[in-house]
């Protein structure tokens, strides 16, 4: 993506409408259905415009999909609104997220898993940047997390409030970050491939179960 200063208004009002275009091209005929054409289309803007300011089309796909995640990031602080252990915090961060993924399981695979080409570490960065009111006011520890564009760093993120409490040691943290990962990454794949028929409710039931298992198995509860 070209780089936008926050004063570049010209810029950052191009840039949006692309963002906006590909979103409504998702909303109305689905993330499969958005093309180069028809962002050019709706937009006024030839091609060779949209590719000076987006590197390819899955690019701003994902760029386009984070609006649909934003019914997860408001809901994210009631799910750990009354919960202060950090094991069971951590827990519940992964309840709400699986629970919003898999109702709309491409949007959250074209953010965190597609490839979208060039520093797709500044993906969420570079969205709030653009639409710094769609964050709201998440609680103020889960910003790193919730800006982390890189999904091995995002679950790091999380895990550290458990990390500092005793619950795991650095060394063991890697490890359940690598088997949550893989838990949660291979089911939202076999779903978005369709080799599970899985319901919404029963991927979630069953990744949370298993990324409940990893955690308390490995936490060290005599602190």
């Amino acid at each position: 993506m070209i780089e936008i200063q926050n004063n570049d208004i010209k810029k950052i009002r191009i840039a949006k409408l692309f963002i906006e275009a590909t979103a409504q091209i998702i909303d109305e005929e689905g993330i499969e259905e958005v093309t180069i054409r028809k962002i050019a289309k709706i937009t006024g803007y030839n091609s060779a415009t949209i590719y000076n300011y987006f590197d390819n089309c899955n690019q701003l796909i994902s760029f386009a999909a984070m609006k649909f995640i934003n019914d997860y990031v408001q809901a994210l602080p009631d799910y750990i609104d009354e919960v202060s252990n950090p094991l069971e915090r951590t827990i519940s961060v992964w309840q709400c997220f699986c629970e919003y993924c898999f109702k709309k399981p491409q949007i959250y695979y074209a953010i965190f898993t597609a490839n979208i080409g060039d520093k797709p570490e500044n993906l969420i960065c570079n969205y709030y940047t653009l639409f710094p009111e769609e964050l709201g006011d998440p609680p103020q520890d889960l910003v790193p997390m919730l800006m982390e564009s890189n999904f091995s760093k995002r679950c790091e993120k999380l895990l550290q409030p458990c990390i500092q409490e005793g619950y795991f040691t650095p060394e063991k943290a890697k490890e359940i970050n690598e088997l949550i990962r893989l838990v949660y990454q291979g089911m939202l794949s076999l779903i978005i491939n369709n080799r599970l028929n899985y319901s919404t409710e029963e991927a979630v039931q069953r990744t949370m179960q298993h990324i409940k298992t990893i955690l308390k198995k490995r936490a060290n509860t005599s602190k």
